[in-house]
Order: structure tokens, then sequence, then C-alpha cells
């Protein structure tokens, strides 16, 4: 069923690009699909749906996906990756790459040994992997964009399986339909997937179910962060913490939103200590100011009300809080 208008037509505005996307798909019998280090819902929902879809409408092509996994999501909520030699990215393959604009945020870099690269993607980004894109700054998921593509394809089908996978990168990206950048384009691809037969308590039951351990995190958090004198909320957990709370870096960020929706609290962001990456990885959240330029300045990147970051060590902590603070000092 096509989406419901008027809506931000994306097949309208990308209509050019996704044609040409879908010659390439159809042009080359090896695939695979790529995404961001680190995945969040919206990285993976929108890997796995279009894998799911091609693997679905073209059943005689060989379709792979790759990356990191998530030390919570791979297994429970998504497939764990595929571990693909090096001899298979010597024969000529299609790379396509969902949501993420830099090349060093790719989770594989063999991506690079493709014949052709095509994206979708909604980050801004300094330096363009490929000029077959589809980028849209505006859009709440990469999971939606990639939806769009594959149900303006005319003819071909979006399974269950499909839908699951798309319906939970957009929930990720949007925090279940909360967040600024919620469209009513974002709306109406949930009403589509769900017309699929996806029963959404499902998906984010599955997506957010937690552990009673994970209350002793949340209560550290609310014990130990700290507030700016312009409102910028924030945390830290070196790894001994992260021990002693039987969580990695990856989940550091779990807590991060704890302080929305807070007066007087006008970004929150964590800090997570990660030795075996020699940094320390920061999660970065506003109400509504731009935090990405300070992002960007920080290693990091992402969207104007949620972006990552990184520092090189706990040194680097409070010039960066300095300069989220600055933002707020008007307010």
């Amino acid at each position: 069923m096509s989406l419901p208008k008027p809506i931000r037509d994306y097949g309208k505005a990308h209509g050019a690009m996704y044609k040409k996307i879908y010659s390439l798909i159809k042009k080359y019998d090896r695939i695979c699909v790529f995404r961001h280090i680190k995945p969040d819902f919206d990285a993976y929902g929108s890997q796995m749906g279009l894998v799911t879809f091609l693997k679905d409408n073209f059943p005689n092509k060989e379709i792979h996906y790759v990356g990191d996994n998530h030390v919570s999501f791979a297994g429970r909520v998504y497939p764990v990756m595929e571990s693909l030699p090096e001899s298979w990215f010597e024969t000529p393959f299609l790379a396509l790459v969902c949501d993420v604009g830099e090349h060093d945020r790719i989770a594989d870099p063999r991506y690079a040994k493709a014949a052709a690269i095509a994206k979708i993607d909604h980050h801004p980004c300094r330096a363009e992997i490929t000029d077959i894109k589809v980028v849209d700054l505006d859009s709440a998921s990469a999971s939606e964009m990639v939806y769009d593509l594959c149900a303006n394809w005319r003819g071909k089908k979006i399974s269950y399986q499909a839908a699951w996978y798309f319906y939970s990168g957009i929930v990720g990206d949007t925090g279940n339909f909360k967040y600024r950048s919620t469209s009513i384009h974002t709306f109406a691809c949930a009403q589509s997937l769900m017309e699929k037969g996806i029963i959404i308590s499902d998906i984010t039951n599955c997506m957010f179910e937690k552990k009673i351990d994970d209350l002793k995190v949340t209560a550290y958090v609310l014990s130990h962060f700290q507030v700016s004198p312009h409102g910028v909320a924030y945390y830290y957990l070196p790894e001994t913490v992260q021990s002693e709370l039987n969580i990695t870096s990856e989940r550091g960020k779990d807590n991060v939103n704890l302080f929305a929706n807070i007066e007087g609290i006008h970004a929150w962001c964590s800090f997570s200590e990660s030795t075996k990456d020699n940094c320390w990885w920061v999660s970065l959240r506003s109400r509504k100011e731009d935090i990405s330029k300070v992002a960007f300045k920080w290693r990091g990147g992402g969207h104007a009300n949620a972006s990552g970051a990184r520092i090189l060590s706990l040194d680097e902590m409070e010039p960066l809080i300095n300069d989220l603070d600055a933002l707020f000092a008007d307010k």
C-alpha cells in the first residue's frame, strides 16, 4: 500500500536518485549493507530492514550485512552481524550505506572496495563518500527514509519482518515519536508499517526490555550527575564504575534521557570510558538548541538535538561541558 498523502514526498523529492539506486540493485548480484559503528536502533533498523527487503524481493542475489555487534541488541533485538572474509570483498559488489554520514564512522571500512556505493542518510557530514545518495537532514530517522525508498519501488513487497525492523528504527530515533524531528511523514510511515501486521507493543517491549540490575545503573546516575551553571546535565562512567555496575561503555548512554523534560535542563550528556578505544564516548542531547557544532568540534557529529562525540581523556570533559554551557548563557 502506498504511503498516505499529503506528506513530505520523498518519492518526488528524491525520485531521480531512487531510480539510480534501484538500477544499481538490479545490476549487482552481490550486495553488502553497511551502517555506523556503535549501532543504535536506527542503524540496525535501517540496515536490517533493507537487508530483509532485498532478500525477500531478490532471492537469487547474494545479500550480506556487516558491522560491530551491540552488547545488548545483538542476538536479542537484531541478528548477530555476519563475518565476511577479505576474499568476499575482492569480487565486484554494491555497497549500500545506511544511517551514517562520515566515512570514518562506517562500521566496516571494506565498503570502500565496492564497485559502486549508494548512501541513504539523515546526518550532516563534512565529506561525502559517494555521489549516489539520498540525504535529508530534516528526516527523523534513516529507517523511514530507507522504508520510503523500498515502499516507492513498484512491484516490490514489504514483509512483516522488514516492517518490524523499519518500525524499530523509527521508534528508536524519534524517542517513541517524542523528538522534535518527528514529522507527518514519520507517522505516515508508521501507519503504513502497521498495515503490514506488526504489533507495536511487541516491538517496543523487545527493544526496551530492562533487567533488575539496570535499575542499579539508573540509581548510580541519579546519585552522581552534575549540572552546569546554565543547565547542562551530565554524568561520567569510568571503566571501574562500569565494571561494578556490570555494563560496558556501549551501554553508558542508556540513561542519558533521564534528564529530558526537566525544568531548567537545556542539554544533557553522558561520558563513558573505553580503554579499548582509548577514549571516552560522549552522547549529547538537547531540548531545542543545536548542539551538533559542539559535537563536530569534539571529534563527532550528528543532529541538532542528538549527537555523539569523543574525548581523549577526562581532562577534556570540562571544556566540552563549557562549550555546551555557553550555548545557554543567555537563556
